[in-house]
């Protein structure tokens, strides 16, 4: 079920959001050759105690996971997709990081991702980082009343398999509000005018995830959490909550 939010519970999920944007942009500072993905989650988890905010990915597990989620941010390098938990691996000149990160704060939640590279970055990764940027903007621009889940989903996949890069198969957006996934499900792929119809009052999580070497395959990590592209190339990830309004798309999680 699609709980419509009203414009108080938009404003609450709004001040969830600006956490999980300040969480992020400390960890994109902080990141540099030698600091430990370990060292980033406590930067998160620090900005978070601050805000008197809780992070819904400590302690989350769901159907598939092996155990609760360690972390309060997902830290996923180089091949690993998503889900990468924190740990002591210490960042590396060249790497490619993907930070997702949540807050949840006076019962609403705030959810949001972005990658970067660390030290000197290749050409290849930045026009990866980019072409996720570019989707995410391309499905926030067609979160519009009227418009359907398939716009979003048909908006994203266009610019991503344009620029000839994979789509992790069954992995994509949700909705977001009192809990971090809710109903509906919003694909990177999909057809135009199909799926449910756009609302005021909707929160969405939009999160194009896109993989270099153009496959859609991936595979768990013995962490259980980590998945990694099969074919071993990068991956970018860029995620926004959102708000349809009747003004349109209003972006959640931006600082």
């Amino acid at each position: 079920m699609v709980e419509l939010k009203t414009a108080e519970s938009i404003e609450a999920m709004r001040a969830a959001g600006r956490i999980v944007a300040q969480a992020l942009t400390a960890c994109r500072e902080a990141a540099a050759v030698g600091v430990s993905l370990l060292d980033l989650d406590e930067v998160a988890h620090d900005v978070l105690r601050k805000a008197g905010a809780s992070s819904p990915f400590l302690g989350y597990r769901p159907h598939f996971a092996p155990t609760p989620f360690p972390g309060v941010i997902c830290a996923s390098v180089n091949d690993a997709i998503v889900h990468g938990i924190p740990d002591g691996y210490r960042l590396r000149d060249g790497d490619l990081v993907s930070i997702d990160c949540g807050a949840e704060l006076a019962g609403w939640v705030g959810d949001s991702a972005i990658s970067f590279t660390v030290g000197t970055p290749r050409p290849a990764d930045l026009r990866l980082i980019e072409t996720a940027e570019r989707a995410l903007a391309a499905g926030i621009a067609a979160a519009v009343p009227g418009n359907r889940i398939g716009d979003i989903a048909h908006a994203v996949g266009t610019i991503c398999r344009k620029e000839g890069y994979g789509i992790p198969e069954d992995f994509g957006g949700h909705g977001i509000g009192r809990s971090m996934h809710e109903d509906p499900g919003v694909p990177n792929e999909g057809r135009p005018g199909r799926g449910m119809v756009l609302r005021p009052g909707m929160a969405l999580a939009i999160e194009p995830m896109v993989v270099a070497g153009g496959g859609d395959g991936y595979y768990p990590a013995p962490d259980g959490w980590t998945l990694r592209s099969n074919d071993g190339s990068r991956a970018a990830h860029a995620e926004h909550s959102i708000a349809i309004t009747e003004d349109g798309p209003r972006i959640l999680t931006a600082l």
